[in-house]
This record gives C-alpha cells, structure tokens and sequence, in this order.
C-alpha cells in the first residue's frame, strides 16, 4: 500500500502553487478580454489615429496567460499521477494545446497593431483594404478563442475534475462544478463554430467553469490538498462502486 504524501512540505507548496497559477490565468483572461476591448469592438480601428499600448498589453496578459495555463497542469503532474498517471499526462497535454491556442491567437492582433501603425502611408482605397485585413486577422483570433477556451479546456477541465473527484484530494463539490462546467463550456463553444447567434445572457455558461477554477485555487491555497484515500484504496472504493452500479 502506497504511503499517503499529501501532507508533505512539497505537496504544500504544489498545492499553493497550483492555487496562485490559476488565479493568475483568471486575472490575466479577464484583464486581456478588457483589454483587447478597442480592437475587437471597432471595426475601424485599424485606420484610426490611437495609440496601440492598450492592445499590447493585453497581449502580454494573454502571453502570461499561456505560460500560467502551462504552469497548472505541470504543478498538479507530481500530485495527481498517483491515481492516474494516463488522464494526468493527458491533463498536461491538453493544458499545453490550451496555451498554444491562445499564444496564437495573440499573433493576429499585433498584426492588426503593426498594420494600424502603417496605415498614414496609405490612401482611401487601401485603407479599405486594410479594414477587411482587420476583419479577417479578428476573425482568427475569435476562432483560437473558440479552439482553445472553449473545446480544449472543456476538455481538460472534464480530465482534472474527474481526478480530482475521484482522489478526493479536496471537497467533492468543486470537482462537481468542473464536471458540469466542462462539457457545458465544450457545448456552447460548438454552437458558436457553428455560427448559430445566441442570446447574449447565454454567456452565463462560463459561471460553472469559473467557479471551479477560482473555488479550487482558493482551497488549495487556503487549505491544501486534503488527506485522501491512498491510492490502493481509493482503487478498491471505484472498483465497489462500480460493482453496485451494475
């Protein structure tokens, strides 16, 4: 029987780790949506005169964003692979397609920054052309925004909230918001691949997501990870309750 480590100085520190790592991702998301806000809303940025600092920024939190995303699924790894080592590594390679999807959707932006910072040398006719260039670099970002927020961490968040119910590493209550917010998030990102226009209330869907994300970076900071079953006999407790489900 494998000896229970969780309470261990090095578990801690994960733990409070992993805590920081996800509130940074939230931050960094939500400032760059504010941040980004010029850019996606006008179509005529790219031929205004303003200044382009705003939509950097915004790109260096969606940057640092990436990074964190990265950083949350290397942090749970050491954790998390006692109880399943394969959904772990998948954990860890979804997170990672997650802040590759993100990391390119910042590219067309500063396309549009380094466009909007040339177009004084144009004249009417190609300032009309550079508006549809606009249009066509937004549309890139919106659909990494779709990919990669939407369908990959609807995914991933599934894997994580499955392990994390399962260990018992902390309350089932937050693992249960993953489990629901995930495959809602991954719904309502596939209507909108789909072109289908909803509501604009329906943005709600992201409240079940967002509290799993912000309900475990707060436990894990405040409280760590919980003393769990040890992995011989949490693999006992899914084989009986298995069993009593047939």
């Amino acid at each position: 029987m494998m000896k229970n480590k969780t309470s261990s100085p090095n578990y801690r520190m994960s733990a409070i780790a992993t805590g920081i790592l996800f509130l940074i991702t939230h931050v960094t998301a939500i400032g760059a949506v504010f941040l980004y806000d010029p850019v996606l809303k006008n179509p005529h940025y790219i031929i205004e005169i303003h200044s382009d600092a705003q939509v950097i920024l915004g790109a260096l939190f969606d940057v640092i964003l990436a990074l964190a995303v990265i950083g949350t699924s290397v942090a749970l790894f050491p954790i998390v692979k006692h109880w399943n080592e394969g959904i772990a590594l998948g954990y860890v390679g979804l997170r990672t397609l997650e802040a590759v999807i993100i990391a390119v959707g910042v590219v067309p932006l500063l396309a549009i920054v380094t466009l909007h910072q040339h177009q004084p040398m144009t004249d009417g006719m190609d300032k009309l052309a550079l508006i549809t260039r606009g249009e066509a670099l937004l549309s890139f970002h919106n659909w990494t925004f779709i990919l990669g927020p939407g369908l990959v961490c609807g995914t991933n968040t599934v894997l994580m909230a499955y392990l994390m119910y399962t260990s018992r590493l902390v309350p089932r209550f937050i693992p249960i918001l993953g489990l629901v917010g995930g495959p809602v998030i991954f719904s309502f990102s596939t209507i909108k691949m789909f072109g289908i226009q909803m509501p604009l209330w329906t943005e709600i869907v992201v409240i079940p997501i967002f509290a799993w994300e912000l309900s475990l970076a707060i436990y894990l900071i405040t409280r760590g990870f919980k003393h769990p079953l040890t992995v011989s006999d949490s693999g006992k407790q899914s084989n009986n309750e298995l069993l009593v489900a047939v």
